[in-house]
């Protein structure tokens, strides 16, 4: 049997350790186990995940790429904090990603589109019967995987990539307010509304419609930050 280099299996390895360090880091930042503006070393961050510092130095470096760490010179690592001012612009390019996502999936021939909206009538599904069993962090979860699917079925990886970025950010602002805001049984509603006319092929339609979808959820979310004073979340 022919022995393997070690060096052979180094980088795989490797790339295992950073991404579980990616993962568990951002994880911890969405869940507020690292709530905003908490500040660090990477050290500490690692002792806290139980992972070594290399893969965390990593972690940390994508993380501030994508806006939700800083690196601060000889302070070590800063969870980033979001305002109402930084969530409006975020909705604002949730809205842009999300209706080109619905216009492409509705300019697809019937034969690709058809199973797309199977997949996402099945997610809203699921979103209505968490909401009938008052189950709200499951509604949410569900909630969040329709727009996710939404984007990742446009078959625009571009779009995708930014998708993912942008929502990590507002993830916690969604969940702080989850049980503030009305009980959303709209939102099922205004996702079927979005499904009839990818459906039926009318990107136009399918672009207003979650537009409209997107605009009612900032208007609701914004005023309410504001309101309970959550200058930075």
């Amino acid at each position: 049997m022919v022995a393997l280099r070690s060096d052979a299996a180094a980088p795989p390895a490797k790339a295992s350790l950073v991404e579980s360090a990616y993962d568990a880091l951002k994880s911890a930042i969405r869940d507020n186990v690292f709530p905003p503006g908490y500040q660090g070393s990477e050290q500490e961050i690692a002792t806290q995940l139980g992972m070594s510092r290399t893969p965390v130095h990593e972690a940390v470096i994508r993380l501030q790429e994508e806006g939700l760490v800083r690196v601060l010179p000889r302070r070590g690592v800063q969870v980033c904090a979001i305002s109402p001012d930084d969530m409006r612009e975020i909705y604002e390019v949730i809205v842009a990603l999300e209706c080109a996502s619905a216009e492409l999936i509705a300019a697809m021939p019937p034969e690709r589109r058809a199973p797309i909206v199977e997949e996402l009538a099945a997610v809203n599904a699921a979103m209505e019967a968490a909401l009938a069993a008052d189950k709200l962090v499951a509604w949410a979860e569900a909630d969040g995987h329709f727009h996710q699917l939404l984007v990742e079925r446009s078959g625009n990886r571009r779009l995708a990539r930014l998708f993912h970025t942008i929502m990590d950010q507002s993830h916690r602002a969604r969940m702080l307010t989850l049980r503030l805001r009305p009980k959303p049984a709209l939102s099922v509603r205004e996702h079927a509304g979005i499904l009839r006319a990818i459906r039926t092929g009318d990107a136009a339609a399918a672009r207003d419609r979650t537009k409209a979808h997107r605009v009612r959820a900032r208007d609701q979310l914004l005023p309410l930050l504001r309101q309970l004073g959550m200058n930075h979340l």
